[in-house]
């Protein structure tokens, strides 16, 4: 069945709602691979056709998942960074947005990770995670670039440069402690602040 063209109404309702949650659930339990459309829909309460319908495969609805999850992280991070009124408090949301990453539902982690993998397999996943890494990055580097407009920090490079860094040392971190959670990654953390206080102007 082809799939119809996603709008942002058809995404907000109940139902739809209630299959992205049970797909990251499955994906955060079972993986990507094991999450069928049957899993999904019997722990969604909803028919398999139904995912179809909204979806059309799952490689589609994992994207959703990981869109609707970007969605809330960059919401979360500009609340925080919007009172920032100096680098360290800069670098405190930025830490703590990524503590609160590891530590909230893995199943936001497990989906990330799922579509790395499958982009490799997948023109079309690869092209969607993209530009969801090209929104982050865009999102943090016009708050990046306001900080430097009202004098907060000075930035060592180009906005966007400065962001993708910060990605980057924040998706190091996070792949390193989800595959060894019992790493001691203060020392690690530590160095990684340090490195974020320079890129933003500070001694």
């Amino acid at each position: 069945m082809e799939a119809p063209v996603e709008t942002p109404d058809r995404l907000e309702g109940d139902k739809a709602q209630r299959i992205l949650a049970a797909m990251r659930n499955s994906v955060a339990t079972r993986g990507a691979a094991a999450s069928t459309f049957d899993h999904v829909a019997r722990e969604a309460g909803v028919s398999r056709g139904l995912l179809h319908y909204y979806f059309g495969s799952k490689e589609r609805l994992l994207v959703e998942v990981c869109r609707g999850d970007c969605e809330r992280q960059i919401a979360r991070l500009e609340e925080r960074l919007a009172p920032a009124a100096s680098v360290d408090a800069i670098v405190a949301a930025l830490v703590h947005g990524l503590e609160e990453f590891l530590s909230d539902d893995p199943g936001t982690q497990a989906v990330i990770y799922e579509l790395l993998s499958a982009s490799r397999h997948s023109e079309e996943i690869r092209q969607e995670l993209a530009q969801l890494y090209r929104r982050w990055r865009a999102h943090l580097a016009d708050a990046l670039r306001a900080k430097q407009d009202e004098g907060v920090v000075q930035l060592q490079a180009d906005p966007e440069a400065v962001a993708s860094v910060l990605f980057a040392l924040a998706d190091g971190i996070g792949i390193q402690v989800a595959s060894e959670p019992d790493w001691d990654s203060r020392p690690t953390f530590d160095v990684g602040i340090g490195v974020a206080r320079r890129l933003l102007g500070s001694p």
